[in-house]
């Protein structure tokens, strides 16, 4: 059981769309205290799935953090009403890398251009001289 997995079954457990809390909460649900960097910096609680083990504890419980107030240790968990679940992942399947298709429709391929063909046709004769070996004719 990891150190942050009581906050998931916490957050999995809400009825409601939002839950605020303090740090102070957090620290009692997983009993133990947040690292100095999680009082200090607020990119700590940036909803990126790979920010932090911590992230991926709220993540996977189907929210977001939001408002987090570090002058006094406050922060909103809200649930994610799109998913359920995080927004990186949207799309993929069980156990599929959640970065998995995200690049998809972003290159296009020109009609008529072969991709199996050299870059350079001229490639051997720089590689080998201008004796290929009978097997790259």
């Amino acid at each position: 059981m990891g150190k942050y997995e009581p906050l998931t079954e916490f957050l999995k457990q809400q009825a409601g769309s939002e839950v605020r809390m303090s740090f102070a909460q957090i620290e009692r649900v997983i009993g133990s205290k947040l690292p100095p960097v999680a009082q200090r910096h607020r990119a700590w609680w940036s909803n990126s799935p790979t920010n932090n083990v911590m992230t991926k504890a709220w993540i996977e419980a189907g929210f977001r953090s939001e408002q987090v107030d570090m002058e006094n240790g406050r922060l909103v968990f809200r649930r994610d009403e799109q998913t359920g679940r995080p927004r990186a992942v949207v799309g993929a399947k069980p156990g599929q890398h959640p970065l998995f298709g995200c690049m998809k429709g972003t290159v296009l391929i020109p009609e008529g251009v072969d991709l199996t063909a050299p870059a350079d046709p001229e490639w051997g004769k720089l590689a080998y001289g201008s004796d290929l070996p009978e097997r790259l004719r």
